[in-house]
C-alpha cells in the first residue's frame, strides 16, 4: 500500500472515531447480539454516507449518465476480468476444483481473445462467471465470523472478512503490476465509480428503509451467511407430535387447555322419522284392515 493510501486510511479512522463518540443509539430499538460495536459503527456509517451522498453516488450517476452503456459494460469486464485470479485461487481453497478450473479457462480465454477482459468470449463459450473470495474461504473452513464492523470507506464487513481482505489483496494481480502511484489510483478510482454505479439501483430501497444502518447491516450478515453455509436455513423442521401415533394408536388424554371452547356449537339434532306409508284399501284416520 503506498504512503498517501496509508494517510487517507488513518485519516478515515480518525475522523470516524470522532463522529463515533458523537453518535447516540437509535431509543427502544433492538440491539443485535452480532454487533457489539454499534456506536462505533455507527459513527463509521455515518461518516461513509456522507462520504457516499457528497461524492460517491453524484459521481457515479454522471457516470452512468455520460459514459454509454457498452463502454461501462466493458470497463466492469476489465475489473472482474482483473480478478479472477482471486476466485480461482479461494475455489481451490474451498475444494471447488472445477470452478478453479472454470475460472482458470475464463481467464486465459478472456485476457487473449477478450483483449484484456473488455469483452467477455468466455461466457458465450459456456464458462459461467463464479465469485468467490478469501473471507469466504476461512467461513467455509468453519471460522468465526466475529462482530460486525462498519469499514471507514469500504462499508460493511466483519472480523473475518476485513481478516480476508488482506489475502484478497495479495492475490489479485492488481497489486503486483501497479508500482506506479499514479496507474495504481488510475486503476482504482474507475474500479470503485465501476462499483458505486451498480448500486445506484438499490438507492431508493436503502432511502425508504426505517433504519438504514440497520438495514444493510442485517442485509451484509445474512448474505456472507449464506454464501459460507452458515446461515439459520438449515433450522430443525418442524414436526407433528401426533404423526407418530399409529391409526390404532391411543390419543393421549388433553388437557383442559386443549380440549374443545365450551362455547363450540352443538350437533345439530337428527331430522324427525317420517310417518308410515299408507296401505292400499285404509280410508283416511283408520287403521287398515289385519290380513
Amino acid at each position: 500500500m503506498s504512503i498517501g493510501k496509508r494517510l487517507a486510511a488513518v485519516g478515515s479512522l480518525a475522523l470516524a472515531l470522532v463522529l463515533s463518540a458523537c453518535v447516540t443509539l437509535p431509543p427502544n430499538a433492538p440491539r443485535s447480539k452480532a454487533d457489539p460495536w454499534e456506536r462505533f459503527n455507527r459513527g463509521v456509517y455515518k461518516f461513509n454516507d456522507a462520504l457516499d451522498r457528497h461524492v460517491a453516488r453524484p459521481v457515479a450517476k454522471g457516470y452512468v449518465k455520460v459514459v454509454p452503456h457498452p463502454v461501462r459494460t466493458g470497463v466492469s469486464n476489465f475489473f472482474a476480468n482483473l480478478r479472477t485470479p482471486v476466485v480461482m485461487v479461494n475455489d481451490g481453497l474451498q475444494a471447488r476444483f472445477r470452478a478453479a478450473g472454470t475460472d482458470l479457462g475464463r481467464f486465459l480465454l478472456n485476457t487473449t481473445v477478450g483483449i484484456g477482459g473488455i469483452l467477455d468470449p468466455a461466457t458465450s463459450a459456456g464458462l459461467d462467471r463464479n465469485d468467490n473470495d478469501f473471507g469466504r474461504t476461512l467461513g467455509v473452513w468453519g471460522l468465526h465470523p466475529g462482530p460486525f464492523l462498519e469499514l471507514p470507506l469500504f462499508g460493511p464487513s466483519d472480523i473475518r472478512d476485513a481478516v480476508g481482505r488482506a489475502g484478497d489483496i495479495f492475490t489479485n494481480p492488481q497489486h503486483w503490476v501497479t508500482t506506479n502511484t499514479y496507474i495504481e489510483y488510475g486503476l482504482f478510482l474507475p474500479e470503485f465509480i465501476d462499483r458505486r454505479a451498480a448500486l445506484l439501483p438499490f438507492d431508493e430501497t436503502l432511502r425508504n428503509a426505517f433504519d438504514p444502518y440497520a438495514f444493510v447491516r442485517d442485509a451484509y450478515l445474512a448474505n456472507r451467511a449464506f454464501l459460507t453455509g452458515q446461515s439459520k436455513a438449515n433450522e430443525e423442521p418442524l414436526e407433528d407430535p401426533d404423526a407418530q401415533l399409529g391409526p390404532d394408536s391411543t390419543a393421549p388424554a388433553t388437557t383442559p387447555s386443549t380440549s374443545a371452547p365450551p362455547s363450540a356449537a352443538p350437533p345439530a339434532p337428527l331430522p324427525p322419522a317420517p310417518p308410515p306409508a299408507a296401505t292400499p284399501g285404509a280410508s283416511d284416520g283408520q287403521p287398515a284392515p289385519p290380513p
